[in-house]
């Protein structure tokens, strides 16, 4: 199989196979109206890790259907004025990651906020209040149930949840906010900045959960996609309802992804933002972000 099955011409206009619910704009408006009921009762305790250039907080709140989320939040401990602020995303399966990691960027003058998916590795709670990894099974929860119920949805509101709170915080520029992350990281990117209008500068890598369909044609459901595959197996041998289940994970996306692309939000290269910037830009107080 080659690395791209599409010439390269080909694929900056390709749109996806997933076909596209017909209430895909209500499903989410539906959607921000029932997190924008929710009391976050929003808890911002210190760490136990500190450092010289960051002050470090373990960040709560609760997000739709009760889960508390977890999130680091970091700030540098020298500001004169409000900071820029990048949020990362994890990986499938994975956490918030160490502190550490973060401190190149709080050393530049940014705030940075890392959320822990609920119900995977980190110390944010499924609903049911369990803390911890389920390991597998998040991308076909909520197929056999109603739209509103996919876990995803909740997963990406989390995004949103987190954007709002955070851009509230005093010394946070709520005009200069960035988000990026890896695999599932890179798929929360999409959905938190085709979600949120305030992310600005995005930097997805190789994003996961995202054109289930093409996985599947190009059989590929392999490792994380492998729940698709389990799941057809044991519920749908006969694929008969093919079309419905990716229609129903099409309301994981948002149509506001295919803009950025024009717009020149996608400009941040992974290269770029481990070298802390974004195109010629330093990530700090100083530079636009």
């Amino acid at each position: 199989m080659p690395v791209f099955e599409l010439p390269l011409e080909e694929l900056w206009k390709y749109q996806g196979r997933n076909p596209k619910p017909a209430d895909f704009d209500d499903y989410w408006k539906r959607a921000l109206a029932e997190l924008k009921g929710i009391d976050p009762d929003v808890k911002r305790i210190p760490a136990p890790f500190q450092s010289e250039v960051a002050e470090c907080f373990d960040l709560y709140f609760t997000g739709v259907r009760g889960a508390r989320v977890h999130a680091q939040y970091l700030r540098p401990k020298k500001r004169n004025k409000p900071c820029p602020t990048l949020f990362r995303f994890h990986g499938y399966g994975g956490n918030s990651g160490d502190w550490y990691e973060k401190l190149g960027f709080v050393g530049e003058g940014v705030c940075v906020c890392a959320m822990d998916v609920r119900g995977q590795g980190g110390k944010s709670t499924e609903t049911g209040n369990v803390v911890g990894n389920t390991l597998k099974g998040h991308i076909i929860r909520g197929l056999d149930d109603e739209p509103d119920n996919l876990l995803y949805r909740h997963i990406f509101l989390d995004t949103v949840q987190l954007v709002n709170i955070v851009s509230d915080f005093e010394e946070v520029d709520e005009q200069r906010l960035g988000a990026y992350g890896m695999s599932q990281g890179g798929a929360l990117t999409l959905a938190c900045a085709g979600l949120h209008p305030q992310i600005k500068k995005l930097a997805p890598m190789c994003p996961f959960l995202c054109d289930y369909k093409r996985v599947w044609e190009m059989d590929l459901a392999l490792e994380a996609y492998e729940e698709l595959r389990t799941y057809s197996r044991l519920f749908d041998p006969r694929h008969e309802r093919e079309n419905e289940i990716f229609t129903k994970s099409k309301r994981r996306s948002r149509k506001r992804y295919r803009n950025f692309y024009k717009e020149g939000s996608f400009y941040a290269r992974s290269r770029d933002l481990h070298r802390g910037r974004f195109k010629n830009n330093r990530l700090n107080s100083d530079h636009q972000f």
